[in-house]
């Protein structure tokens, strides 16, 4: 049998792994060649694999450490690694212990820089980076349609999200006319911040939630506010990766955190955000699932509607176009 050496992973893309993981109390290790972890049962240690190789998040929790040897092993396979509180939020810097969203950057700062110059020749040009911020809300917009209104409407249905669809329809095409007609970044946070409170509302409404107000930080025992926070770092999770994968330091954003270095993964994790974490959080509120059921159901989603492939795709296209246009 021909060896299977670390590097051969990296020929597996990013956009066609199907796991993020969360793990809390537990040890990270390498056993055998394997990176697994290892959980207590009375006296009995239970190991458990890690498939590095298909893997593109793992979010470590309360009670979790990590050997050296295994943090090498996934950085060779490129995985993305953040330590974070329990339920998988807030989520602690890699390298200080702050809130800001940021992630252990796999492998090594030695990739093709393609779309890292073409996103840097327009970044510096206002009306370009406004244009960039423009696309991010009107691919949200769509997204939306796609996964509300067609493709993920059968199943939304069945799990109880009946949606009333003339509502969302015009809150839609509203949303897409102002973002069209905006002349600056405020304007743009500002419809961000009110579609997604008529979409909150919606959701509410298509479930038989009741009143719901989004809650900073998910505190309080309201399972959807808990539910939309750990389901969103895995949206995080996934931005930091695309960033990744195509050289795009995260503090180029054009959109979010112009004082932050985070901004450009709060900037992607909006691509799919709203149109996949946000009813699943609602659906699986009103079921009584864990946060182990949850997850599990953003997981699925996130992979089915391939969220990480429209992710990296979204910023190729706009690193292409942009910087094309301001080559000229």
């Amino acid at each position: 049998m021909q060896d299977f050496t670390p590097s051969d992973m990296k020929t597996i893309l990013h956009s066609k792994r199907a796991n993020l993981y969360y793990l809390q109390h537990c040890r990270v290790l390498v056993n055998r060649g394997r990176v697994e972890y290892v959980t207590g049962e009375g006296q009995r240690q239970l190991y458990w694999n890690i498939p590095i190789a298909n893997t593109t998040t793992v979010l470590l929790g309360t009670g979790t450490s990590v050997t050296q040897a295994a943090m090498r092993e996934l950085a060779k396979a490129g995985v993305m690694v953040g330590f974070c509180g329990g339920g998988g939020t807030p989520l602690f810097s890699g390298t200080e212990m702050g809130m800001d969203v940021a992630w252990f950057s796999p492998q090594s700062e030695y990739r093709p820089t393609e779309y890292l110059q073409a996103w840097v020749r327009f970044w510096f040009n206002d009306a370009l980076r406004l244009q960039a911020a423009k696309n991010v809300q009107l691919a949200r917009i769509n997204r939306l349609k796609t996964q509300w209104l067609r493709l993920r409407d059968k199943a939304l249905h069945s799990a109880g999200f009946k949606l009333d669809k003339a509502p969302l329809e015009q809150a839609l095409a509203k949303a897409q006319a102002d973002v069209l007609k905006a002349q600056d970044h405020t304007t743009l946070l500002t419809e961000e911040a009110r579609l997604t409170k008529l979409l909150f509302k919606l959701a509410a409404q298509a479930t038989g939630y009741g009143d719901f107000v989004r809650a900073k930080n998910g505190t309080g025992a309201d399972p959807a506010n808990r539910f939309l926070d750990h389901g969103n770092y895995l949206a995080y999770g996934l931005g930091a990766t695309a960033c990744w994968v195509l050289g795009l330091p995260h503090g180029l954003a054009v959109l979010h955190g112009k004082t932050r270095r985070g901004g450009l993964v709060f900037d992607v994790a909006d691509l799919v955000k709203d149109a996949t974490i946000l009813p699943l959080a609602f659906i699986s509120a009103m079921q009584g699932d864990d946060e182990q059921q949850f997850r599990q159901r953003c997981i699925e989603s996130l992979t089915q509607s391939e969220a990480l492939d429209f992710m990296i795709d979204h910023l190729k296209e706009t690193a292409t176009t942009l910087g094309q246009e301001a080559a000229l």
